[in-house]
């Protein structure tokens, strides 16, 4: 079974070295970006939940301030801001406080782009 808890942030980046010379995302831009964070177990006998949403709220509030209103290339581990990377970047920062996390999702809908994302990997160097 599986829970989770979405929230937006608005944020501004540029891609330098993802497209060919002169492609418009290598230019300041921004975009709406929706996060969805899914936990996954069973349910505590004693409690019904995998997990209190509004803990996870509190865990995920922090993330999204961090990313909301910013130039995302200034964030450490945020420089090449792909949805890849900041997949990563919110894994790597919230997954110690959620311990059921099975999965982010980052959505540019207005694009009708996303990744998703359940750790497998650390880094994009261990991606590839």
């Amino acid at each position: 079974m599986r829970i989770f808890i979405d929230f937006n942030f608005e944020a501004a980046h540029h891609l330098p070295h993802s497209f060919p010379d002169g492609h418009v995302n290598q230019r300041l831009h921004g975009h709406s970006f929706r996060v969805r964070v899914s936990l996954q177990g069973r349910p505590d006998p004693k409690t019904g939940l995998i997990a209190d949403l509004g803990a996870v709220k509190t865990t995920v509030d922090s993330a999204k301030d961090a990313l909301d209103h910013r130039y995302l290339n200034e964030i450490a581990g945020l420089e090449l801001p792909t949805l890849e990377t900041i997949a990563i970047w919110l894994w790597r920062r919230i997954a110690p406080d959620l311990p059921a996390l099975a999965e982010i999702g980052i959505y540019r809908d207005s694009c009708g782009e996303g990744c998703e994302y359940q750790g497998e990997f650390e880094t994009l160097e261990e991606a590839a």
